[in-house]
């Protein structure tokens, strides 16, 4: 077996001049990875490139890929996402993994940029203040999810209703109303956090009724699940396609 010629014209537009070390110690594995993540997966469907590279590095914060995530933010980068938006992408997973596994990504996209000449801090994207962000992030709430959520941030027994304020003031009214990228995009991302980190099914199937509410469609997510499937495995890409599938049906 060889690596075939299309997985070597994709690697290369990922990582333009890089030869990977494996060739020489792991030549049997990385041939047959190299095939089938950038040969077989990415030519299974039409998804966007920019698309996929975003849920890629969405599913490496979700499943700790560290290493993995600093390899591919620069191939991220080479397939058009802007630095905006992989900072994006990292803030956004904080109140989806919290910051005790967010770290590492924080200073890992920094030293990314800073070494392709990117002055940081990046402009700001904030749109809420203290005074507004609970209001704002309830409209955020009710555009995604629906009217249900209107009054979902006072709701609960009264021991535990401020964690569903947080929700709304906090995850919603902090993150999602950032600038840099849209609902769509952040529910994308939202759901390949969930799923790449497993033990979080009920969340997955919500955030996927979300997603198909905003209008990334039943197809569009099995397309996401297959093309971070080489980065998160089998076992988190079914249970993920499973509540794909509970939450279509709940839409019918």
């Amino acid at each position: 077996m060889r690596i075939t010629e299309a997985a070597k014209k994709y690697h290369e537009k990922m990582f333009p001049g890089y030869e990977s070390k494996f060739l020489e110690t792991d030549p049997e594995f990385i041939e047959r990875f190299d095939n089938f993540a950038f040969d077989e997966v990415v030519n299974q469907d039409d998804l966007d490139e920019r698309a996929r590279m975003m849920a890629i590095l969405s599913v490496l914060i979700g499943c700790q890929g560290i290493d993995e995530f600093k390899a591919m933010l620069p191939a991220s980068l080479n397939f058009g996402v802007t630095p905006v938006e992989a900072k994006e992408i990292v803030y956004q997973s904080v109140p989806y993994l919290g910051i005790g596994r967010v770290f590492p990504f924080l200073h890992a996209v920094n030293e990314v940029l800073t070494a392709r000449g990117v002055e940081l801090p990046l402009p700001g994207q904030a749109t809420t203040t203290t005074e507004n962000r609970l209001e704002a992030g309830i409209q955020a709430q009710v555009d995604i999810f629906g009217e249900s959520m209107q009054d979902f941030w006072k709701s609960g027994p009264e021991e535990s209703r401020h964690i569903n304020h947080w929700l709304a003031d906090n995850c919603f009214g902090d993150y999602y109303t950032r600038k840099g990228l849209d609902y769509k995009q952040r529910e994308m991302i939202t759901f390949c956090f969930l799923l790449a980190q497993g033990g979080c099914e009920p969340q997955l199937t919500s955030h996927a009724a979300a997603n198909m509410r905003l209008g990334n469609d039943k197809l569009f997510l099995i397309k996401v699940i297959s093309q971070c499937l080489p980065f998160i495995g089998y076992p988190r890409s079914l249970n993920a396609l499973r509540c794909i599938n509970e939450a279509a049906a709940k839409s019918e």
